[in-house]
């Protein structure tokens, strides 16, 4: 609900500029990254994905969704008080002393790169009607809810949840939705037989430097002022980020006899996405556990994926977003202690009423359970409803041997002679 306060510039101008890094992490940061991962037949086909979940996010935010997520509602959903900003007028604030214009910006964005991470789990093969009706569809049904649970005063939040910056409003959403969609379409033809090698690392590694930078104005700009609590974020998150790194890049060096970029900015990626609902609640002594178990658990999930069960989640978003979020999620519970010396977090907040390590741990597992069923079962519902819909989730045989670029926008990312 808005208060009577004054607007303080300087936290204002923090998250202008942490709306416009969210931003940056999606366009062009999560574009290039998972557009150099696919094969040169299928880059423009990412990106423009990527610009048209940009596009509709928007749209349906402003119209109802940010309304759903951060109206009062009850314990489930919000309302429609606040349908395109009714009533929100230039001079309405939030958390204090922020514009509720610039709020809902910020958490626009962050609408705006859930489904668009979900991507990776149907890449190269999902027809693009379908993609733009099932990125609709889930945003209003899966994200906006769950949102609402966490942050715009549903149960899990008055539960005392630790989600500083979504780690399950994002990545556990995002992961798991990733995994039905694979599961359900099926994998790419050739899979796992034929090698499906990135056709483009310096574009990758390229979106992926613009992810940890933009990763700054996600965890940093989810204390929503600028204050010591922003700036702690920042640092644990750097530091997850490139313990991530490392770790998944000495894995790899071991098992594979060579380091490899596209190790070590998955491995980035992981630490990222871990610490992320942590980042509120811990110091630099946990996120340097955080960044190392999220390196080394991701890369054992990746490999189980890809290899055991032969999954053909494109682009790794359940072992890398799903895996991490739900681990960052639990061990935010542990970290956040006061007890571990060197390793201690910010401790427990008193109005949350939770006294213990083992109560606060509990309370992440209800969160991370909750989050991925609910994920599950509703992804699974709407891509029935979608495939009913469009006649068919994902292109033909022969159509994605030609490639999604051409068959479905006439394009060639490449035109060289």
């Amino acid at each position: 609900m808005a208060e009577e306060v004054v607007l303080d510039p300087g936290n204002t101008a923090w998250i202008l500029t942490s709306t416009a890094l969210v931003l940056f992490m999606t366009l062009p940061g999560l574009a290039l990254f998972y557009g150099g991962l696919v094969r040169s037949k299928n880059v423009l086909s990412v990106l423009m994905q990527c610009f048209a979940i940009a596009g509709i996010a928007s749209i349906l935010w402003l119209i109802a969704g940010y309304s759903l997520a951060f109206g009062e509602g009850n314990a489930w959903i919000g309302d429609f008080s606040k349908v395109l900003m009714a009533g929100v007028g230039k001079n309405s604030l939030v958390s204090g002393n922020i514009p509720e214009s610039l709020f809902m910006l910020f958490q626009m964005t962050f609408a705006i790169i859930t489904p668009a991470l979900v991507v990776g789990g149907f890449a190269e093969r999902m027809k693009f009607s379908s993609m733009l009706l099932f990125s609709a569809l889930w945003l209003m049904l899966v994200y906006v809810p769950v949102t609402h649970w966490v942050w715009g005063g549903g149960w899990l939040g008055k539960m005392g949840l630790y989600d500083f910056a979504g780690g399950t409003v994002v990545h556990i959403t995002a992961g798991a939705a990733a995994l039905v969609t694979a599961l359900v379409m099926g994998p790419r033809r050739g899979f796992p037989s034929t090698p499906f090698t990135p056709h483009n690392m310096t574009m990758t590694v390229t979106g992926a430097g613009m992810l940890w930078v933009g990763w700054f104005g996600f965890n940093g700009g989810s204390a929503l002022a600028a204050n010591a609590d922003a700036a702690m974020a920042m640092l644990v998150t750097h530091i997850s980020a490139a313990t991530g790194a490392m770790t998944w890049m000495a894995i790899e060096w071991k098992k594979f006899g060579k380091p490899s970029a596209l190790g070590v900015v998955t491995g980035m990626v992981a630490g990222l996405g871990t610490i992320t609902p942590a980042s509120g609640y811990v110091g630099p002594g946990g996120a340097l556990i955080i960044g190392l178990l999220a390196g080394g658990i991701c890369f054992t999930a990746t490999m189980t994926l890809k290899q055991v069960l032969k999954i053909d989640d494109s682009l790794d978003v359940f072992p890398v977003h799903g895996v991490g979020g739900m681990l960052g999620t639990l061990l935010a519970g542990v970290f956040s202690a006061t007890s571990l010396g060197v390793f201690s977090g910010f401790g427990f907040a008193e109005d949350k009423g939770v006294s213990s390590m083992g109560g606060q741990v509990w309370v992440q597992f209800i969160g991370v359970a909750a989050t991925l069923i609910f994920t599950v079962v509703l992804t699974w519902v709407i891509l029935k409803v979608v495939a009913l819909v469009t006649g068919g989730l994902r292109v033909d045989a022969d159509q994605e041997q030609e490639g999604l670029d051409i068959v479905l926008h006439e394009e060639r990312g490449y035109d060289i002679h």
